[in-house]
């Protein structure tokens, strides 16, 4: 639950108690102000919890706002505690009211989407450039290292059902498909220049 932030307990609101402002005045506004928070801070939650339709976050800050004018005009606070829990309400429910009229007047806030998740598009238009690319390109390639880029990617064999099929040990079929991928990257950088 919500406490007296700690930047103000180190400083008294102005004019508490009529004292001079010394330790007294501080430590006594300081006493006051938890008393209140004590005796008020859960029913009025209670109450700020009704007033955001049930939105946590918003009605912990709105009373944490509503404790912040407390603590600001401690010194007029009435003495009765009935009286500081009306008091209490009646600025809670303005700045409960203050803060929907500045979310209505403010256009509604949009995360942002991580693009990274979204979904493909239905456009397949850059499946077909890097399909075509790719065409281009593998006649450039050495017939071992075609073969085995085919049988891999193509096919979608296995490493040792490449070397199976092209009749090699599977250590060579993963150097030749790691020599290719390299060859097939600088073909293509040919085929974009052409």
């Amino acid at each position: 639950m919500l406490l007296v932030p700690a930047k103000l307990v180190g400083a008294a609101p102005s004019g508490t108690g009529g004292g001079d402002g010394g330790p007294d005045d501080e430590a006594r506004a300081q006493a006051r102000m938890r008393e209140v928070h004590a005796e008020h801070a859960e029913p009025l939650y209670r109450f700020l919890l009704r007033l955001s339709w049930g939105e946590r976050q918003l009605a912990e800050d709105l009373l944490q706002e509503t404790m912040l004018q407390a603590w600001r005009h401690l010194d007029r606070l009435p003495d009765s505690s009935e009286s500081v829990r009306r008091w209490l309400f009646i600025v809670a429910r303005r700045i409960a009211i203050d803060a929907a009229r500045a979310r209505q007047a403010r256009p509604t806030e949009v995360g942002l989407n991580d693009l990274t998740r979204l979904p493909a598009s239905g456009d397949v238009t850059e499946d077909v450039v890097v399909v075509q690319t790719v065409r281009r390109a593998l006649p450039k390639l050495t017939p071992a290292h075609r073969a085995v880029l085919i049988e891999l990617y193509y096919r979608g064999r296995s490493t040792d059902e490449a070397a199976a099929r092209l009749g090699i040990p599977e250590g060579t079929v993963k150097s030749r498909a790691h020599y290719a991928l390299r060859a097939l990257r600088a073909a293509i950088g040919r085929t974009d220049g052409d």
